[in-house]
């Protein structure tokens, strides 16, 4: 947590906390002066020679000093929540910027709602910790050893009682503090659990209420919330014991000091010692309450700092994950017409480095101006050929050159700028229809826009529409169709164009009219850019110029139509599941 504030805490900030530093001083030493003139007006008043000018005067300063420690106060909090959101600000955009830049491997490593939580409620935390502990921390251990300097001064008796109360004190918070820390720890990952259980009920509301499934859901939902509220419970109930405590201790020692006051007033014989006892007495029950007020604020940094700990190690373990897929250094390439696009030697890939092998010993090329498809049974491993292509995930063994290089020797940004891509669940982004086709770019060609719409065959409903291409998209395009969202992720695809185009499963929503017109505008307007489709559909791929069937991660047949039909069992099984031997 602190080599956090170390780094991402600007010098400006720094500036401000000197600054902090210095009020707080300034505040502490007016607190700490008013007593004595507080010891003032009673040995005045002891004596019997108070005037009312004695007590305007005493009083005055009293005032103006209470007004200057108000003052310091308000002075430092302003400070303190400038570098607190200065901080949060920088930290929310570290994490942000790092978890932009994760590979799929790492996002799954962490889990969505868990980055969720961490990019907000954990930043949060931290931002509490700096706009209240910063004041806290600086004053607490001031006040302290200013008041106990204070403290020393006067009689023995009452230093020893102070010293009781302080170790009191210190035990209770120590065996509090070790009792909440590890729930503290549970209360952070079982937010994550309530954050995917909120999340998975509202993405999945429809099949939750097609499935009359509502009680369901609210059990799952509040198992979690019910661990979440008794962990909150217990922290909440230890940590209460705090106020009981401190207020005994206060009153306790308010208590011992009269007492020892007292017997010490009866131990002297002449009035004006008394009177000059009195005096010290009251001005050491200010200050002794005040060496506890110090470590009450103290045992408010230790409430807040176990959660913040807690919230900065969960942050510091994303800010240093090192991203397993790499950029590279190549940005221009020069080859040959003849060189293939895509060529796979031998890969072999596995989820997590596990056992399980996703892919093995994939070998095939795609040509330019060449349509090729994958199709096989589920989880044959059709979309991960893809994640590798675009590097969402890196090969554990064999090559994938684009090109003829390396994927893994090219800079991310220009291998994917060559590749055009539709998803297989099509994405939409809360803005505009325009603004998700021309995805990314600030400068939108409308006649490319155009273009790209008619070609996915979505001009029609765009343009039926009040605004048209300026229509506003709902979060996760909610506000249309499955066949419309995948249409304009395929009009987004053909907008940004590209050496090679591909459509993991992106034509499923479509029927097969649609279907069959969106391939042919796209292999109209191809060129030499090589078309990589994945499909279940025998319909959208038995006009492709290669099939690569796959089967549990290995390349099973590969060829035309007609030559799959008769050479590869697992297709024809497939093509005859779907359409008769006449239609074949």
């Amino acid at each position: 947590m602190f080599r956090l504030l170390g780094k991402y805490l600007k010098p400006r900030n720094w500036l401000f906390i000197v600054l902090c530093a210095g009020f707080v001083v300034a505040q502490v030493y007016c607190d700490l002066a008013m007593p004595e003139y507080t010891a003032k007006l009673t040995e005045e008043v002891g004596a019997g020679v108070a005037t009312m000018q004695s007590v305007w005067k005493n009083g005055g300063y009293m005032l103006l000093y209470a007004f200057g420690s108000m003052a310091c106060s308000i002075i430092c909090g302003y400070f303190a929540a400038h570098t607190a959101a200065d901080f949060a600000r920088t930290l929310r955009k570290a994490m942000f910027d790092r978890v932009t830049s994760f590979s799929a491997a790492e996002i799954n490593k962490f889990g969505t709602p868990g980055l969720i939580t961490r990019t907000t409620n954990d930043v949060v935390q931290m931002q509490t910790f700096v706009a209240i502990g910063l004041q806290l921390m600086i004053k607490a251990p001031v006040l302290a050893v200013w008041a106990i300097c204070k403290v020393s001064a006067a009689a023995v008796e009452w230093t020893i009682a102070t010293a009781i109360i302080v170790a009191v004190i210190a035990v209770v918070v120590g065996v509090l503090i070790a009792v909440c820390y590890p729930k503290f720890k549970q209360i952070q990952k079982l937010t994550d659990g309530l954050n995917t259980a909120t999340r998975e009920n509202i993405t999945g509301v429809r099949v939750v209420r097609a499935f009359n499934a509502e009680q369901y859901q609210t059990e799952k939902f509040e198992t979690v919330n019910e661990k979440v509220k008794s962990n909150q419970l217990f922290t909440a109930r230890a940590l209460g014991l705090m106020m009981p405590v401190m207020q005994l201790c206060m009153n306790g020692l308010t208590l011992a000091v009269y007492w020892i006051g007292a017997i010490l007033m009866n131990n002297e014989a002449s009035v004006p010692a008394r009177v000059e006892l009195l005096g010290n007495m009251m001005v050491f029950t200010q200050y002794a309450l005040q060496v506890v007020m110090a470590f009450m604020l103290l045992i408010m940094i230790f409430m807040i700092l176990p959660r913040c700990l807690v919230s900065g190690k969960r942050i510091a373990d994303v800010l240093g994950t090192r991203r397993s897929v790499r950029s590279g250094s190549v940005k221009q390439t020069e080859h040959s017409d003849a060189t293939p696009i895509v060529e796979f030697k031998g890969v072999s890939f596995a989820y997590d480095h596990g056992d399980e092998r996703a892919l093995s010993d994939i070998t095939f090329t795609i040509e330019r101006g060449e349509t090729v498809a994958f199709i096989g049974a589920t989880g044959s491993g059709k979309t991960t050929v893809i994640n590798l292509i675009e590097r969402f995930y890196d090969a554990d063994g064999g090559e994938i050159l684009f090109n003829g290089v390396n994927v893994k020797d090219y800079d991310e940004e220009v291998l994917r700028d060559k590749i055009a891509y539709a998803s297989q669940r099509a994405v939409l982004f809360k803005g505009d229809i325009k603004g998700n086709v021309a995805y990314g770019e600030a400068d939108i060609d409308g006649e490319r826009l155009r273009n790209a719409l008619q070609t996915a065959c979505a001009a029609e409903f765009v343009n039926g529409l009040d605004d048209g291409v300026d229509s506003p998209v709902a979060q996760d395009g909610t506000n249309f169709s499955g066949g419309q969202k995948q249409r304009l992720s395929i009009a987004r695809a053909v907008y940004k164009g590209g050496e090679l185009m591909i459509f993991d499963d992106s034509f499923s929503a479509l029927d097969y009219k649609t279907d069959m017109l969106v391939r042919k505008n796209v292999n109209a307007q191809k060129g030499d850019a090589a078309v990589l489709i994945v499909a279940q559909r025998i319909g959208t791929i038995m006009n492709a110029d290669k099939i690569i069937v796959l089967d549990n991660g290995k390349i099973v047949g590969m060829g035309t139509h007609k030559q799959l039909l008769e050479n590869c069992d697992v297709y024809k099984e497939i093509a005859l599941s779907q359409l008769d031997k006449e239609e074949l």
